[in-house]
């Protein structure tokens, strides 16, 4: 039998993202702009069809009109009448008259869905991460180990891992601790240079899972969150595993990217680029579905200067009569005859006036930015107009007015 029969998969994405703003003002993290044409949320998307699920809920609270709007226009792909869905699931205030209070606790809040579905494991993925998982390959890892519970988990090196949540695990990858951001993280024990970080992707058998949520809602002074309460409320009494997720020739790490900072978020557009970027959109093996794109070919014209675009990705519908170095353009971004835009990422519609500079920026959907306008190049200055993150990344949000510099 199909090990993905009984599994029932729910996606968290209902979370503020508070250290994404502005971007997140007026919308969920998940679904804001990631790679120019696709929404974060879009990857964990992919991974599940790509991995041959069919049946999806996602669980919303914060800006859930974006989410659900995105859901409708991008993911209306399944087939109801082979039980095939894409649910999006607000709370529900069934149970309790509340609001979801951590990750954990929006499942206790929707423990009638398990109930009505009868799933032999649940997976439960969060909607902000970039990354490519088959998780058919993570569930035979979970049924070999005849575990509980399964935590996805990537490698770091261990002078950075003082910054994640980081699993214990022995030399069977039995997990044996779960430390939030620790001081002296450890390593692992055949690769002592190196931690291992959870995903926030788990596969829990479902009584398990069920079990463990409705004894960590009686606690008062839990924060009701599967890394910091409910594995180490299972760590010594039940089978929890790390799959550590690695290439299994090279065992090198497997890109995965939290992108819940805004460096972390400009970083990690710069994975995308260049002849061998870290992060590859171009595989046809493991396809990225998004909204389709209702735009005529991006346009390049010599109005009597040079137009140069190097190392960037270059959404449908976009005019560039300047120069694009290592940035990202959404769909019908303009750039003005003799503009430079550089390390920068543009939301779609933005359009850069002549003669502007824009260098290590994010500038959301609709900003003019007016001609000779200059962006990222006096930090001092931008600091009183915009938000600049500590790496110095110049974050325009899409109701800002400017005049000419």
């Amino acid at each position: 039998m199909d090990s993905m029969k009984k599994l029932t998969t729910i996606i968290m994405a209902g979370g503020k993202g508070e250290r994404l703003f502005p971007l997140t003002r007026d919308k969920a993290k998940p679904v804001i702009t990631f790679g120019g044409i696709y929404r974060i949320l879009d990857f964990t998307l992919s991974n599940c069809l790509n991995s041959g699920i069919r049946r999806i809920y996602v669980l919303s609270q914060y800006g859930s009109f974006s989410l659900e709007q995105h859901l409708r226009q991008a993911w209306d792909v399944m087939h109801p009448d082979l039980n095939e869905f894409i649910y999006s699931m607000p709370p529900q205030q069934i149970m309790v008259n509340r609001w979801y209070r951590g990750t954990a606790d929006s499942i206790y809040q929707n423990l009638t869905l398990l109930e009505q579905e009868r799933p032999r494991q649940v997976l439960i993925l969060s909607g902000d991460h970039v990354y490519k998982l088959n998780y058919r390959e993570m569930m035979d890892f979970h049924l070999q180990h005849n575990a509980d519970l399964t935590v996805a988990a990537v490698m770091v090196p261990r002078v950075e891992g003082s910054s994640f949540g980081i699993l214990k695990v022995n030399e069977a990858s039995e997990v044996e601790n779960f430390l939030e951001k620790p001081k002296d993280p450890p390593g692992l024990p055949d690769n002592p240079d190196f931690s291992l970080v959870s995903m926030g992707v788990y596969i829990f058998n479902a009584e398990t899972l069920v079990e463990e949520v409705i004894k960590d809602a009686k606690k008062k002074t839990s924060k009701h969150d599967f890394g910091g309460d409910i594995i180490p409320q299972m760590v010594g009494h039940k089978k929890v595993y790390a799959y550590n997720f690695q290439d299994p020739v090279t065992n090198t790490p497997r890109y995965w990217r939290d992108i819940g900072l805004l460096d972390a978020y400009f970083k990690a557009h710069q994975d995308l680029l260049g002849k061998a970027p870290v992060f590859e959109l171009y595989d046809a093996d493991w396809p990225v579905r998004s909204k389709p794109q209702l735009y005529p070919p991006s346009k390049y014209i010599c109005s009597g200067s040079h137009v140069t675009v190097e190392d960037s990705l270059i959404a449908s519908g976009c005019i560039i009569e300047g120069t694009v170095e290592r940035s990202v353009l959404s769909p019908g971004v303009k750039v003005g005859v003799g503009a430079t835009v550089c390390q920068a990422i543009l939301w779609d519609g933005v359009e850069v006036g002549s003669g502007a500079h824009i260098r290590q920026a994010i500038i959301e959907e609709g900003v003019r930015v007016p001609p000779g306008f200059t962006i990222g190049l006096d930090h001092e200055r931008d600091a009183k107009r915009f938000h600049v993150t500590e790496n110095g990344v110049v974050v325009v949000p899409n109701n800002a007015v400017m005049v000419g510099d």
